[in-house]
Parts: structure tokens; sequence; C-alpha cells
């Protein structure tokens, strides 16, 4: 089921007023509910699916309940890799098998010998990716001895479980989300506006912004030989939007979804594309997927505790696997790399925890340093997103060489799609300055208007809702549900 869809449209409303007005009498109750819409949810795109999360779920609360009463260092060993052995094993069979037996096979050819690979056909289950890791996070923390496992198999079903973020994020921490499960939820009118306020915003992103660009992208990176640099450029830029809107409007509708039942997700967004480095990019892009890989990959690696050497190593280990769990596609994996090489300068100079603040604070504009800063970081991302986009690596550097070797003006965009269908492009502008308005805020609109008239409130949200309507043709998946 789509966020964008009828489907949601009409599901979502249905379960607030049932949730709110029925099942509101006790918690149990009400923690059932969201078991049974999440399943519904969630079995909506292929009933199968929910074989496989129930029994990864009932693995890990068992494990983790066996692990916490042995005092057995061993024994708390051995079934913590039995829970690392059943997830990622099944992450990699549906999602990684294909891709090693090809390459096995591919590589076999610069011997001179061709083999024919053997692959599965099977459908890689939506979310596999995300709620794999969530569930990771709470046996490690489990075998680490910093959280409890809970007793209620069915308040850890519906933590696993939970609709809102359970395709694409973000991924919460059972010491985060699980103890809500515990807690009285009362109705909050004020929380639920502001749920609304940020799905309205996620909308947005991702049906007028994303969903518009996404056949311009299409149609110059499957034709990219036939364009001019100028054009190459402008589908990096609209490819740029496009992720973001998509992904970052998932987990607005996500976030603002949670809020009006009563759950605070985690940020997992803040404003990336205001960053003034990549290391500030990367603390504020996916943050719940960077946060994952920094406490459970990069901290035990020795962190930053080491020589230089060990840091280096670390950071390319991350990038890297960041890469490969986005894909099973070589494309990521040098899209992970690339990334590293940007981040290294930083690193080696000791300037990668420099920007941690809001850029410009409280001013209006920023300086012209920081200007600056965030357009050679755009750039920057612009350039390593093609890797992320193209089919292939081969595809990747044509499109780049393409760039450097074509004049900027044989072609224009204009030869790519219709002039109608750019009607959009001002409310790309109209995005940034919402966002850059609201960047000290969780959500661009979190306060947006508060203190104006009504009525410039309400135009905001006029503005926004009409474009819902008249740009709601192109309706697409969200790009991260193949991850």
């Amino acid at each position: 089921m789509l966020f964008n869809s009828l489907d949601f449209a009409i599901f979502f409303p249905i379960v607030f007023l049932l949730y709110w007005l029925v099942f509101n009498k006790s918690l149990g109750a009400q923690n059932i509910f969201i078991l049974m819409v999440s399943y519904l949810f969630y079995g909506w795109w292929d009933w199968r699916f929910l074989l496989l999360i129930a029994f990864s779920s009932c693995i890990d609360f068992l494990v983790s309940k066996r692990m916490d009463a042995s005092t057995n260092e061993r024994s708390r060993k051995h079934f913590l890799w039995l829970s690392l052995g059943v997830n990622l094993g099944l992450l990699g069979v549906f999602k990684y098998f294909n891709f090693f037996s090809e390459s096995f096979a591919q590589a076999f050819t610069l011997f001179g010998q061709q083999l024919d690979p053997f692959t599965l056909k099977i459908i890689l289950p939506v979310g596999i990716s995300f709620y794999t890791f969530q569930t990771l996070s709470y046996t490690i923390d489990v075998y680490r001895r910093r959280l409890k496992p809970t007793d209620d198999i069915l308040i850890f079903l519906a933590f696993v479980s939970f609709f809102p973020q359970l395709v694409a994020g973000p991924i919460e921490r059972a010491k985060d989300l699980l103890p809500q499960f515990y807690q009285k939820r009362e109705f909050s009118y004020t929380a639920s506006v502001d749920g609304l306020r940020q799905i309205l915003m996620g909308l947005f992103k991702k049906v007028v912004i994303a969903d518009n660009c996404a056949p311009i992208v299409n149609q110059i990176f499957d034709n990219y030989t036939d364009y001019s640099g100028g054009v190459l450029i402008l589908g990096a830029i609209f490819f740029a939007f496009q992720i973001y809107g998509d992904f970052s409007g998932y987990s607005d509708i996500a976030i603002g979804a949670g809020r009006m039942l009563g759950f605070q997700l985690t940020q997992n967004f803040a404003y990336p594309y205001f960053s003034r480095d990549i290391a500030e990019f990367w603390r504020r892009w996916h943050i719940s997927l960077s946060s994952w890989f920094k406490d459970y990959v990069y901290i035990p690696l020795g962190g930053s505790k080491g020589g230089k050497w060990m840091n280096i190593r670390n950071v390319f280990i991350i990038f890297l696997v960041s890469g490969f769990w986005h894909g099973a596609n070589w494309t990521f994996i040098f899209w992970g790399g690339l990334n590293a090489l940007l981040f290294l300068p930083l690193l080696l100079s000791n300037r990668n925890r420099k920007n941690t603040d809001v850029v410009s604070g409280d001013r209006m504009l920023p300086s012209f340093r920081e200007a600056f800063q965030i357009a050679l970081t755009f750039t920057l991302v612009s350039i390593t997103w093609i890797f992320f986009r193209a089919d292939d690596l081969s595809s990747a550097i044509g499109y780049l060489q393409r760039i450097l070797t074509t004049s900027f003006f044989e072609s224009s965009l204009l030869d790519v799609v219709k002039p109608v269908n750019l009607l959009f492009i001002p409310l790309i502008f109209l995005l940034v300055v919402l966002e850059w308005v609201g960047k000290n805020d969780q959500h661009a609109l979190e306060t947006l208007g508060l203190t104006w008239p009504r009525i410039g409130r309400w135009g905001v949200y006029t503005v926004l809702s009409l474009s819902l309507v008249i740009f709601s043709s192109n309706e697409q998946e969200f790009i991260y549900f193949q991850f």
C-alpha cells in the first residue's frame, strides 16, 4: 500500500478514527489494533511477505529472551550469532544471492571461462532491509545488556511491523520506540494537527516534486547519449531533488502518521541540501541509517580512537557497506566509495565535525561563504547521485564523460519534455524556500506561519494542497521500496 495512493487515503483515516474512538479504552487494545492494521498494510503487497516478517520477529523475540536469561557468555554469543545468521541470511538470499552469483560468473570470464550464473526467481520483500536492521538493533542491544527484552510478543511484533515506518524507515531503535508501546497514549489535537502538516509536506515532496522529476530523469538517464552536457547536468539536479523528495517525503509522512497515533518517531532528514560539507550532509541525510552504522559497525571497529589509518579504514568500510545496503549493484558500492573519498579530506584535516550547527542560524540569508559551501556540497553530492541512479558503472562513467566532452547547448530541456510538463519547476523553488525558513524545526511546516494571520498560514496550505491535485498524474512507487 503506497502512501500516495487512494488505498492509503481511505485506510489511514479509518485506522485513525477506530484507534481513537473504538480501541482507546485500553493500551492492550490499541497495541493489538496496531499489529492487525500493520500486518494488513504490509500484506497488501503480497501476503507471503507476512510469513517472512513474522518468522524473523519470532526468532528475535525468542533468541533475545534466552540471551538475556543466560549467564554464560559463550551461550549468549551463540544466540546472538543465531539472530545475525537468520536475519542477514534471509536478507542475503532475497537481496544479494543473484548479485553474488552473477559476479562470480563474470569473474571467471577474466580467465577465459564462460559460466552461466544460477539465479533465483524470487521477489524482493518490500522493506526487508529496514525491518531487518530494526530487529538487529534490538538483539544486539539485548546482548550488550543495554536493553531488557520484552515479555510481550504482541508488543514486539507491533514494534517490528509498525506500519508508518515499516517499509522505508526511519529505522527505529528498540530503546526509543519499544517503550512507547507500554505508555498510555491519549489523543492530542495539537500533535494530530502537527502530524497532518508534516504529512502534507511529505506528500508535496513525493507527489509534486519527486514524481514529476521522475519521468524527466528517466528520459535523460535512459538516453544520455542523445543530449548535451547542459541537459545532463539538469538531469543530475532533477534526480537530486527526486530522491530527496521521494525519500524524505516518505519519512515525513511516516513521522506525521506516527505522531497522529501518539508515537514520536526519529527525525530522518534535517535539510541535508543546506549542508556545508560532505560530513555535515551525512549527519543530515538518512539519519537513522547513518547512526545505525555508527553504533553497530563503526564504533565496534574502533571508531576514531585508533590512528589515522584505522580511521580511514573504518570510514571506507562504513561507506562501502552503506552502499551495498542500498542495493545489489556495483554502482551502489562505487557510490559509497566515492562518498568516502569526498569525506577523506575532512577526516585528515580534522574538519569532519566542524559544521554541527544549523547553517546561518536565525539569519534569513546565508553569508557568501555559506552559500558557496552549500552550492559546492550540493554539486559534489549530485555527482555521486549519478552513480546511484545509473543502471551500471559504464553508464555512469559515460554520463559524466558526455557532460565534459559535449557542447552545453546542443540540446535543451525542451528536447526532453513538453513545456507544460515543466510547470512544476517553480514549486521546487517553493520547497527550497519553505525548508530554508523552517530549517531550525523538525519539519518545514512545524512553526511556519503559526504567528501569521490565519489567511497567510492557510494560504500556504492551500497552495501545497492544490499542487497535489494539479501535479498528481505521475504516480510512482517510492524509490527506497527496492532497498
